[in-house]
């Protein structure tokens, strides 16, 4: 079969460094088409491509037949609608929407058009957190009663990004904390309650900048943080279980080499020096422990396979919905200071 028509709307840090690179690479994808409003940036290093204004220009156009929807986070419900309307298949970085409610409307779109429609949840192809599915699949470290996760950066400054400004969707806990939720209930499902503090730490703040996210389990609990205003070395992930614990310092290796320019390509592509890996600290002993090989290329291979009808989604947007809810959740949370219990969130 020949490659699918792929067309990225939106061109900025993230659609430029991560989607277009993958998308260039994919064996079953073809980048024929960018949505940039002022610009031709992506002609740069993408020659062949035609460059349009709008979605609604490249839809009328009927250039391509996968749209990846790279823009704000107010911006994603309109764009996947209107691209699911026109028939096309869609990926949506990620939240694929603010709203829940939004996110199962374009649920059943797709469902009735026969659309592939999926959310670009690529850290669950990081090294690190395939790494401990593989130690909790293998129960290296017997039954685990916590599991930490922190996404914390240094960033004091405010800058000039819709991320920080007063808009839909603004704030750390849309951003970073869709990846945590989203791993955490990839390994261990719906919580049966949550609680939460979302907080605007850096003076002259409008979007939120911190979160501390509990999810309870029965027997586990997880534990979900970030901030930006985080300038010692705090483990990525720390897991403890009856027989040890597993601490892992340091971000998955891929997103520094995309930021560096590199083509996802090769065979050390996602692969961790081992000066890198997480520590197992056993009862008797402590070890290094190799972390798996991380990649986003699965992501889009698999998008491809999909729309041929050659495999099944890997995130499937029941599952985007339930992080939608948690988040939703964690902010009523926040601002009534109790938990939220799973029959709240989820009904």
């Amino acid at each position: 079969m020949s490659k699918i028509k792929t067309a990225l709307v939106g061109y900025g840090s993230v659609g430029r460094n991560i989607h277009a690179p993958l998308i260039s690479v994919c064996k079953d994808l073809e980048l024929v088409a960018v949505v940039e409003r002022t610009q031709q940036t992506s002609k740069e290093k993408y020659p062949h491509i035609e460059v349009f204004k709008s979605l609604e220009d490249l839809l009328q156009a009927d250039t391509a037949d996968l749209i990846v929807i790279v823009t704000p986070n107010e911006h994603h419900f309109s764009q996947a609608k209107a691209a699911l309307e026109a028939g096309k298949h869609v990926v949506v970085d990620k939240p694929v929407t603010i709203h829940s409610s939004e996110a199962g409307e374009l649920r059943d779109l797709a469902a009735s058009k026969g659309l592939v429609l999926s959310v670009f949840q690529n850290r669950r192809l990081d090294g690190d957190i395939l790494t401990i599915k593989k130690i909790l699949d293998e129960k290296i470290l017997g039954r685990i009663v916590h599991f930490e996760s922190h996404f914390d950066r240094f960033r004091p400054h405010l800058v000039d990004n819709w991320r920080e400004k007063e808009v839909p969707g603004n704030g750390i806990t849309y951003d970073l904390g869709t990846h945590l939720i989203d791993q955490a209930v990839m390994l261990f499902g719906r919580p049966l309650w949550i609680y939460a503090e979302i907080l605007k730490q850096r003076t002259g703040a409008v979007a939120d900048d911190f979160f501390d996210i509990t999810m309870m389990y029965e027997g586990l609990n997880v534990r979900l943080t970030a901030s930006v205003l985080a300038n010692a070395p705090i483990p990525r992930f720390l897991v403890l279980g009856e027989k040890g614990s597993y601490a892992k310092y340091g971000l998955d290796v891929q997103e520094k080499a995309f930021k560096s320019g590199q083509i996802p390509e090769g065979a050390n592509w996602g692969l961790e020096d081992a000066e890198a890996w997480g520590k197992l600290h056993l009862e008797n002993q402590t070890i290094s422990y190799p972390t798996e090989r991380g990649d986003y290329r699965i992501f889009y291979q698999n998008i491809a396979d999909a729309i041929k009808a050659k495999s099944r989604l890997h995130v499937k947007m029941d599952e985007a919905i339930d992080v939608l809810k948690i988040i939703e959740a964690a902010f009523l949370s926040n601002k009534e200071g109790r938990r939220i219990y799973r029959e709240e969130i989820f009904g």
